[in-house]
C-alpha cells in the first residue's frame, strides 16, 4: 500500500498528529482496530468500507467517509480492495473543533462524514480531492477545509492540558489531581471532556494506560501476563484480562496469536502499527 504522512501547519499542529493518504491493497479484507485515545476522520475515495463498532451490532457501510470520536471498546474495520482514502489522525481534543454536536453524542457511534459537513460540502471535498495531482496536494486541501472549519471550543485548553498530563505519564497519573491543578471541579471537567473528546478523564486514562501497556509488548519473547498486568499498574491480572478484552476484542493469548500472525505475514507493512486480522 501507498501511504503518505506529514504533520499540520500552524493553527492544526495543536489539535492534530497528522494527515494521511492511503491507496492500494489492504493486508486484510477486515481489520480490527483496538480502542485508542486517537480520533479519526477518513474522507473515502473509492469503493464504500463497513465499519462494525462493537461484537453486539452489525456492521454498517460508509460510502463518504467515516468520523470516529475517542473509541471505548474495539471495532472492525472493512477495507474494499482496492482502497484509496485521505485521512486525519486527531490527538484526542483534536476533532471537536470540526464537529456540529458534543463528541460524547458520537462515542461507539462512528459518524459519516456527510453528517458532520452536510453531503454539498463533502461532495465537493471529495470532488477536489479525487482530481488532485497527487497525494501531497490532497492532503493540502484537506488541510485548507479544516483551517476553514475549525471553531473555538469553550474548556479546550483546559481540557488539552489535562490531556497532556494524562498521556505523558501513559494514564498512570491520579485523576483526583488534575482537577485542583486546573482550578476547576470534578463535575466541571468531567463535563467537558465527554463534550469535547467523548470521554471522562478517567476512561481517558484508562485508555492510555491500555495503549501504553499494548504498545511495549514483544510479541516475538515469552510474556508472563502477571508482570506485564502489575507492570501497567493493575491491582489483578483478572482486571486486566477483562479490560484487555474490553478495548481489543481479544484475550491477551489470542491478541498475541493475531499480532505475530501479521507481522509474519506482512512484515514492514504501512498499517503495522495498531490493526489485526479480524477473519
Amino acid at each position: 500500500m501507498e501511504y503518505v504522512s506529514r504533520a499540520p501547519r500552524p493553527p492544526l499542529d495543536g489539535l492534530i498528529d497528522d494527515l494521511y493518504y492511503l491507496e492500494g491493497v489492504p493486508p486484510y479484507a477486515r481489520l480490527m482496530l483496538p480502542a485508542a485515545p486517537a480520533p479519526l476522520l477518513i474522507v473515502n475515495l473509492g469503493a464504500p468500507f463497513l465499519i462494525r463498532a462493537g461484537a453486539d451490532v452489525e456492521a454498517v457501510e460508509y460510502a463518504d467517509g467515516c468520523v470516529v470520536v475517542t473509541p471505548t471498546r474495539a471495532w472492525e474495520f472493512g477495507y474494499p480492495t482496492p482502497t484509496r482514502s485521505v485521512g486525519v489522525h486527531f490527538r484526542p481534543w483534536g476533532l471537536a473543533p470540526f464537529l456540529p454536536v458534543p463528541a460524547a453524542e458520537l462515542c461507539d457511534r462512528p459518524a459519516t462524514v456527510e453528517q458532520i459537513w452536510g453531503p454539498p460540502a463533502t461532495a465537493e471535498l471529495r470532488r477536489r480531492l479525487a482530481v488532485a495531482d497527487a497525494p501531497h496536494d490532497m492532503l493540502t486541501l484537506l488541510e485548507e477545509e479544516l483551517v476553514r472549519r475549525m471553531r473555538a471550543i469553550n474548556g479546550l485548553d483546559v481540557v488539552r492540558h489535562m490531556s497532556s498530563a494524562i498521556a505523558e505519564t501513559g494514564g498512570a497519573v491520579p485523576i483526583g489531581d488534575l482537577g485542583p491543578a486546573a482550578r476547576a471541579s470534578s463535575t466541571y471537567l468531567a463535563k467537558r471532556f465527554k463534550e469535547i473528546i467523548g470521554v471522562t478523564p478517567k476512561r481517558l486514562a484508562r485508555s492510555y494506560r491500555f495503549t501504553a501497556a499494548v504498545l511495549a509488548l514483544d510479541v516475538a519473547a515469552p510474556l508472563d501476563w502477571g508482570d506485564v498486568a502489575a507492570g501497567a499498574g493493575y491491582f489483578d491480572q483478572a482486571h486486566f484480562v477483562h479490560e484487555f478484552r474490553e478495548y481489543s476484542g481479544l484475550t491477551p493469548t489470542r491478541y498475541v496469536e493475531v499480532r505475530q500472525r501479521f507481522l509474519r505475514e506482512h512484515p514492514d507493512h504501512a498499517l503495522e502499527g495498531w490493526p489485526l486480522p479480524a477473519d
